[in-house]
């Protein structure tokens, strides 16, 4: 099986103070001038909470893209049901150019998990798709697992004792795992999330067994040991979990799984401002200090893709993923 394609609140302030300093620094050197935008504020809508990896890379790109498109950028948290009432919010809004959507893998699959009040597919014109980070699974260091396969000893003693918290119900972190605990044959109780900051949060108080969100969301606390990681699904070992094998390492052949991370524009925006938008986010991220925080920091591997492979993608990902909803019998909320 081949699947193609996840701080506390004062860390998140620190992050915010990071990110905008990084893209600032890195546009005092940089040639591209603003021109006028034909609306004095743009909105970005960020589906999730704050503290997320949705959120923390709007922020990371806001100053850039002040800087470079002329009117103030303003970042709106509009999280709730699987970051579909931000994508709603988004599709009904005028195609003017002042509101835009930052989407995470969620994106794909809520058409098949709830009943949405827009088209995924027709609403929404799609601009940039940003990057990928392959999934990983980590625990408190106070519990005592160290591997997937002390996970699955524990889990056959007793089934469905053990906790883990995704994003959501419904996002590529949650399907992932109920693949995975098909494979192995184990039963664990999901605990969904409204979000990465939250999640974050609860496994750092310990407040679930295990967690599996993307590299992006984890990877400063593996690497401070914060949490440990046990399992990653990527197709080779990334970030600061060198030391933690992938699911095909681990005998799960063809076992791969991506958080993925898009942008998206009201049906019918005009495609020399879609254009504009997605040549200032990727000038703002290809920026040596801002590329070093996506890259290193968060652990996403850029794409900067067009409107085309946007496109193909989230087509891609409707299909695979709303499929294994259909087969499992996920409901939102679940």
């Amino acid at each position: 099986m081949r699947i193609f394609p996840a701080t506390t609140i004062s860390r998140r302030d620190a992050l915010y103070s990071i990110f905008g300093a990084a893209s600032a620094t890195a546009l005092s050197t940089s040639g591209s001038l603003a021109t006028t935008w034909p609306v004095p504020q743009i909105t970005i809508t960020v589906p999730f909470p704050a503290g997320g990896t949705v959120d923390q890379l709007a922020r990371l790109v806001q100053p850039g893209l002040q800087q470079r498109l002329g009117a103030a950028i303003v970042i709106e948290n509009r999280p709730g049901a699987q970051g579909s009432l931000g994508a709603a919010q988004v599709a009904k809004a005028a195609p003017d150019g002042s509101n835009w959507l930052f989407v995470f893998d969620t994106h794909a699959v809520n058409p098949a998990l709830q009943k949405l009040p827009f088209d995924t597919k027709t609403d929404l014109d799609p601009v940039l798709l940003i990057g990928t980070s392959p999934h990983v699974i980590v625990t408190h260091p106070g519990r005592p697992w160290r591997t997937f396969q002390d996970v699955i000893a524990a889990a056959k003693k007793e089934p469905g004792k053990l906790t883990y918290g995704s994003i959501g119900t419904g996002s590529l972190g949650h399907l992932t795992m109920v693949l995975l605990t098909k494979r192995a044959g184990i039963e664990l109780t999901h605990v969904p999330y409204r979000g990465g900051g939250p999640l974050l949060n609860d496994t750092l108080g310990g407040h679930v067994d295990f967690s599996i969100a993307s590299s992006a969301l984890f990877n400063t606390q593996i690497g401070s040991n914060a949490v440990i990681p046990i399992l990653q699904t990527g197709t080779e070992r990334a970030g600061s979990a060198q030391k933690t094998p992938t699911a095909i390492e681990s005998g799960y052949t063809g076992f791969e799984s991506y958080a993925w991370w898009g942008v998206f524009a009201p049906k019918a925006t005009p495609d020399t401002l879609t254009k504009r938008m997605r040549d200032a986010i990727i000038e703002t991220l290809k920026e040596p200090i801002a590329q070093k925080q996506i890259t290193e920091t968060m652990q996403i591997t850029p794409k900067f893709g067009g409107p085309d492979l946007l496109r193909t993608w989230l087509n891609a990902q409707m299909s695979l993923w709303g499929a294994v909803v259909t087969d499992n019998n996920i409901k939102a909320g679940q």
